[in-house]
């Protein structure tokens, strides 16, 4: 089996550096190809790359911007392995990462795998209080945190893998995003293949994002969620209703205190959040990185229910096409 690592790029050099320095040092001792795709970058990484040539098999391609699953499936159409996987361009991966995946494949071959994401030591703290949001078991990211317990497992692009089987027949990822992720998942299992977590394989995922565009990016995941359901409505679950309904039900809570002078939904909100400072505080061993989670958490629930709320509106209540609806969660390819 030989592995194509893709990597989609988009003004990101110093990243990718970072990328293949990691890449430098893993323990697998089989060949493996990186593939690496500038996506219309105006600051391209060409020096970066330049300068792990010899030390890493890379191949690196410059097209037009067409967004990140549509460089995905470039790469995956140039690459010569036989497995593909993928990676965001701020990931930096472990040592071992390769080697869990062989040995995660023998024992148990899969044509599709996702692994969790965790933070470094030398991550800023906004970086870990997000990581904290996005993959702890007390928001929705628990899935993305290595937890295989609800419904079937859907790998996300930042650390995923794919056959060339599985992409031959699927097409690979379509061109809305957020979102091409599940969507990649759902056809592949309506085609007939399996996808699993692979827990040992993760990655550290270094999000370097601030309070804004985090809002942004979880605000683009709720209103990527009603399209989908609407596009695979048999998989649609209640508990992707859970983020409005959380800021829906505070919006009740300050009602029934405002009018009645009742605070008990009030102080189990406080108590959620209580929660979450306390166990990031343990997890990450620091006041204030706690502190930050709860900002990142209330961030998380109220951009992403507030984006699903509006997309649900428009797309399953008044049935509008979700190009027309969200244009900017389509690329043009």
């Amino acid at each position: 089996m030989v592995f194509s690592l893709i990597i989609p790029v988009y003004n990101r050099p110093d990243e990718v550096d970072e990328l293949l320095e990691s890449l430098l040092l893993s323990e697998y001792k089989e060949p493996f190809e990186i593939v690496l795709v500038e996506d219309g970058s105006t600051l391209p990484c060409d020096d970066i790359v330049q300068k792990y040539q010899g030390k890493l098999n890379i191949s690196y391609y410059f097209k037009e911007n067409s967004g990140p699953g549509d460089s995905r499936n470039f790469g995956m159409r140039k690459a010569l392995g036989d497995y593909f996987i993928i990676f965001d361009s701020d990931c930096i991966i472990p040592p071992d990462y390769l080697s869990e995946v062989d040995k995660a494949l023998r024992e148990d071959y899969v044509d599709c795998f996702g692994g969790p994401d965790k933070a470094l030591a030398s991550f800023s703290n906004i970086q870990k209080a997000i990581n904290f949001a996005m993959t702890s078991f007390l928001t929705t990211g628990g899935i993305r945190g290595g937890s295989e317990k609800i419904g079937k497992f859907q790998p996300r692009s930042f650390n995923m893998g794919l056959s060339r089987k599985g992409f031959e027949a699927s097409k690979g990822f379509g061109n809305i995003h957020p979102g091409e992720d599940p969507d990649l998942s759902i056809r592949l299992w309506n085609l007939g293949f399996e996808t699993r977590l692979f827990s040992r394989a993760y990655v550290y995922h270094k999000r370097r994002i601030d309070w804004d565009k985090f809002s942004i990016q979880v605000n683009k995941f709720g209103k990527a969620r009603p399209i989908l359901n609407s596009w695979y409505p048999q998989y649609n679950k209640l508990t992707f209703f859970f983020p409005t309904c959380f800021i829906l039900g505070l919006v009740l809570a300050v009602i029934i205190l405002l009018f009645f002078n009742i605070d008990i939904l009030l102080q189990l909100y406080f108590v959620y959040f209580v929660i979450i400072f306390i166990v990031s505080t343990i997890q990450n061993k620091s006041l204030k990185i706690g502190f930050l989670s709860v900002i990142a958490v209330w961030k998380q629930f109220y951009g992403y229910g507030i984006g699903f709320l509006e997309s649900f509106i428009k797309i399953i209540i008044l049935k509008k096409k979700p190009q027309e609806a969200f244009p900017g969660l389509f690329f043009k390819i």
